[in-house]
């Protein structure tokens, strides 16, 4: 294997293990505070920023990277905890629109908050004034 491919390697394998590690942190921290997951919260910030407020399975299943039948698993508990609700289509069975409700967006916008303070913590450990990709990426490798 020649040197620039076992680099390249390297910084797959260091941004894995980063985005792994960063992720344990919001899922900690959002469980512990809002009692939802960082997948949840990912779900809730598409419906949040959708344009009409709204979004198929499909495409919320583009946005977070999961297959549309992992985001009808995903929905279910935010619909049961009542901060999605989900109408379906009278023309097309398979259609199903998802949005937050008033209860839904407030733990949105709280949430937000969660994952704004842990990106905060992290950042402020970076000590440089325009931290890069790297930096950040080296503080997220150890464990806090």
């Amino acid at each position: 294997m020649s040197k620039a491919t076992q680099s390249a390697q390297d910084a797959l394998l260091s941004l894995a293990t980063a985005w792994g590690r960063l992720e344990r942190r919001l899922d900690a921290s959002l469980s512990n505070v809002r009692g939802i997951s960082f997948a949840e919260y990912r779900i809730l910030q598409v419906l949040a920023t959708a344009p009409d407020g709204r979004a198929s399975r499909v495409d919320l299943a583009t946005a977070v990277g999961l297959t549309p039948s992992g985001v009808t698993r995903a929905l279910r508990p935010l619909e049961k905890i009542r901060v999605v609700t989900t109408q379906r289509s009278d023309r097309d069975a398979r259609l199903a629109l998802a949005s937050l409700t008033k209860a839904g967006r407030e733990l949105y916008d709280d949430a937000s908050g969660v994952v704004d303070d842990v990106l905060g913590l992290v950042l402020r450990r970076v000590d440089k004034k325009k931290p890069t990709l790297s930096d950040v990426l080296e503080e997220l490798s150890f464990e806090t």
